[in-house]
């Protein structure tokens, strides 16, 4: 398990709390391919109401599931139930394809009152059982768990007649496994508080970014000083929380540089940074790219 931890930002993300609908009302699944850094750098530290699932098809990249990171690679499964932090970035000269596999938990029957939805689907809403996040090949299960998703992808490319109830089959007897695969002492697993405090800074970064920012405002959202918002901060993340800002701020000055016409300038003061010379020093640290070089000539 790697040490780093990450902020990043995707422009699909509305804010840390994505709240963007991706499933049809009626069949609430969808696969979406995506590569990094192609389609964009960085998948943002974030959270929402639906199932996610990212399966890893191709290269390598870091992922990041609540407070633990792990280096991906082809054939791993990141698992990121509701309500659950997690994000994703890239290794730097390396590409990673991805397969995003999102879903409602109606889908599974969470809102049907019986014996599976009260034992399994809504204590696992409810934050109170825990499941593996991290999958790889040297888990016994995986090779179960992977025809699962390989089944469901091929399905879903094919369409064949009632393809949709095999889908469906194929995600409910994933979690059979996964629940299966959980450690029974730790299926009471109330959400830590650090989780939540570290849920509220991202809220305030996101809020705020555009203007400077102090360490002790930051501390003030926790309710902690500044030298202990410091050291905690640094322990949930695994940086100090003026690195991390400056990070997010390149992140989406990057996606701004990428999708818009605004001028260098613009940008670097709409995401922050009150100094050009300083926005473009940081960038190609960040990107070994500067800005002017990123745009298509």
């Amino acid at each position: 398990m790697s040490e780093k931890h990450f902020p990043i930002q995707d422009n699909s993300i509305n804010g840390y709390h994505e709240t963007k609908k991706h499933t049809d009302l009626m069949f609430p699944y969808n696969v979406y391919p995506c590569t990094i850094p192609d389609d964009f750098p960085s998948v943002s530290l974030h959270w929402q109401d639906t199932m996610e699932i990212i399966y890893i098809k191709k290269g390598r990249g870091t992922a990041q599931a609540d407070l633990s990171v792990f280096e991906v690679q082809a054939g791993d499964i990141i698992l990121a139930p509701p309500g659950h932090l997690h994000g994703l970035r890239h290794i730097h000269g390396i590409r990673m394809e991805y397969e995003n596999i999102i879903f409602d938990m109606t889908f599974l029957g969470s809102g049907v009152i019986d014996l599976c939805s009260q034992k399994y689907l809504i204590p696992l809403l409810r934050n109170e059982l825990k499941l593996p996040v991290y999958i790889s090949p040297k888990d016994a299960c995986y090779e179960q768990i992977s025809a699962c998703l390989d089944n469901a992808d091929m399905l879903c490319d094919r369409r064949p007649s009632g393809y949709e109830l095999e889908v469906k089959a194929d995600m409910m007897k994933l979690f059979s496994i996964l629940f299966r695969m959980a450690d029974p002492a730790d299926q009471v697993h109330p959400v830590p508080a650090n989780i939540d405090r570290l849920k509220s800074i991202l809220i305030f970064i996101e809020e705020n970014f555009q203007r400077p920012l102090t360490v002790e405002e930051a501390a003030d959202v926790c309710g902690y000083s500044a030298s202990h918002f410091m050291r905690w901060f640094r322990q949930v993340t695994g940086t100090s929380f003026i690195r991390y800002l400056n990070q997010f701020r390149l992140e989406k000055a990057f996606l701004e540089l990428k999708n818009t016409d605004k001028t260098v300038l613009e940008i670097s003061h709409e995401t922050g940074f009150d100094n050009l010379s300083n926005f473009n020093r940081l960038f190609k640290k960040q990107f070994q790219m500067t800005p002017r070089e990123l745009r298509p000539s």
